[in-house]
C-alpha cells in the first residue's frame, strides 16, 4: 500500500511523526499483511526554519520526498498553488490513498486534489467543529470531512459532529495522535530551555498568537497586546513565542510590548513541550496548544470566543477569554487563589495508540 502524506504546518509535522512511526512498526512486525510505503509531501506552508525544518530533525520524521515551497500568500493563491503542485505528484506516483491532517490550507488542497482524481482521502483529526464559519480553519475542516473516505476522529464529540452532518460511513473514533506524540516524547526532553531563558518553573506565563482573526484586525491585535502587557510583570513574565505573521503585524501597526513580555522566536517541539510542562498557565489562540496544555496539565486561557476542543472546557482546564482583560485577569487571580481547579484526571483523547489504529484501518481497507 502506498500512502501519500500531505503536511505543511507545525501541528501537522507532529501528527505525521506518530503515523510515520506506526508505519515503521507495521512494516517490521506485520510483513504478512503487506508493507506500507509512505511518500511525504511538504507544501511549504510553514517555511521558516524554526517552524519547519527543525521539526523534521527533532521528531525524526523521514525527510519529505517533495517540497512545494509554496510559502505565504492569500488563502486563494496559496491553496490554488498547492492544488496544482499536489495534483502533479498524484498523477506521477498513483498512491492508494492521500493522508491529510487537521485544518490548514495544505489539508484542503491535498484532499481536493485527491478527490478530483478519485484517490481515497484519509482525514486525521476529522469531525472537529468550532461552529464559527469566519475561521478559515473551520471551512477547511468541514470541506475536507465531506470529501474524505476515512474519517479518523480524536474524540466521541468529533464523531457526533459528523453524525449530525450525515457522515457515518468510514468514521472511526481512534483517539488523538498528538497525545500519542506527548507520551512518546515527554520523557525524552533535553530540559534546557528554561535554563537558557532564565525562567523558573511556574513563575512565568506562556503565550502564542497567530490566528488570522486575531492578527488581521488591528483593533483585535491591539486588545491582545494590551492584555499580554497587563498580565505580565517582572515577577511573572509572559514568554511570547512570536509567530512571523504576528511579528509583522505588530511592527506594521506600531504596537508595543511591555518590557516584562519576553519575546522568543518560534521554538522547537521539544522546547515548547518543556515550556508548557513548567508554565503557570498558557495564553493562546492555537487549537493544538490548548490540547497540549491539557496533556501536560497546564491551565489554559484561550484568546477566542469558541473552541473545537470542548472537552478541555468541560473539565475546566481551559477558559475562553477572547481578548477580554477582565476575564483573563479574573482567571489568573482564581488560579493564584486556588479557586480555579482544573480537572486533568480524565483522558478523552484516547489511549496513546491512535496512530496504530489509523494504520490498521487503512491497511485493512486500502
Amino acid at each position: 500500500m502506498i500512502i501519500l502524506t500531505i503536511v505543511g504546518a507545525r501541528p501537522q509535522f507532529i501528527k505525521a511523526a506518530t503515523v510515520s512511526r506506526a508505519i515503521g512498526r507495521w512494516n517490521s512486525t506485520r510483513p504478512d499483511k503487506g508493507s506500507v510505503e509512505e511518500i511525504i509531501v511538504h507544501t511549504g506552508q510553514h517555511y521558516d526554519e524554526n517552524m519547519s525544518d527543525v521539526f523534521f530533525r527533532d521528531l525524526d520524521i523521514p525527510s519529505p520526498e517533495y517540497n512545494l515551497g509554496i510559502g505565504s500568500s492569500s488563502h486563494g493563491e496559496q491553496t490554488g498553488r498547492m492544488l496544482a503542485g499536489i495534483e502533479q505528484i498524484l498523477l506521477d506516483r498513483h498512491p492508494d490513498c492521500v493522508l491529510v491532517y487537521g485544518d490548514t490550507n495544505s489539508t484542503l488542497a491535498g484532499a481536493l486534489a485527491a478527490a478530483k482524481l478519485h484517490i481515497p482521502v484519509a482525514h486525521v483529526e476529522a469531525g472537529l467543529r468550532s461552529f464559527n464559519r469566519r475561521m478559515p480553519e473551520e471551512i477547511n475542516r468541514v470541506l475536507t470531512d465531506h470529501i474524505s473516505d476515512w474519517l479518523f476522529c480524536p474524540t466521541t464529540t468529533a464523531t457526533g459532529n459528523l453524525a449530525r452532518e450525515g457522515i457515518t460511513d468510514g468514521v472511526y473514533t481512534v483517539g488523538d495522535v498528538m497525545y500519542d506524540g506527548i507520551l512518546h516524547y515527554r520523557d525524552r526532553l533535553p530540559k534546557a530551555t528554561l535554563n537558557r531563558l532564565g525562567l523558573q518553573p511556574k513563575r512565568y506565563l506562556l503565550a502564542t498568537v497567530h490566528r488570522a482573526e486575531n492578527t488581521d484586525s488591528v483593533e483585535q491585535l491591539r486588545q491582545i497586546i494590551g492584555l499580554l502587557n497587563e498580565l505580565s510583570s517582572p515577577d511573572r513574565p509572559v514568554v511570547l513565542a512570536l509567530h512571523p505573521r504576528t511579528k509583522q503585524a505588530i511592527a506594521d501597526h506600531h504596537l508595543e510590548l511591555a518590557g516584562s513580555v519576553r519575546i522568543v522566536p518560534p521554538v522547537s517541539y521539544f522546547a515548547m513541550i518543556e515550556l508548557l510542562a513548567n508554565t503557570a498557565a498558557v495564553i493562546t489562540d492555537s487549537g493544538g496548544l490548548q490540547k497540549e496544555a491539557y496533556f501536560l496539565k497546564a491551565p489554559c486561557l484561550t484568546l477566542r470566543d469558541e473552541t473545537e476542543w470542548t472537552e478541555t472546557i468541560a473539565c475546566q482546564a481551559n477558559r475562553l477569554v477572547g481578548s477580554s482583560h477582565p476575564l483573563a485577569s479574573q482567571a489568573l487571580a482564581e488560579l493564584d487563589a486556588g479557586t480555579w481547579l482544573p480537572d486533568f484526571s480524565g483522558q478523552p483523547y484516547g489511549n496513546g495508540m491512535a496512530a496504530d489504529a489509523i494504520l490498521a484501518h487503512l491497511a485493512k481497507e486500502g
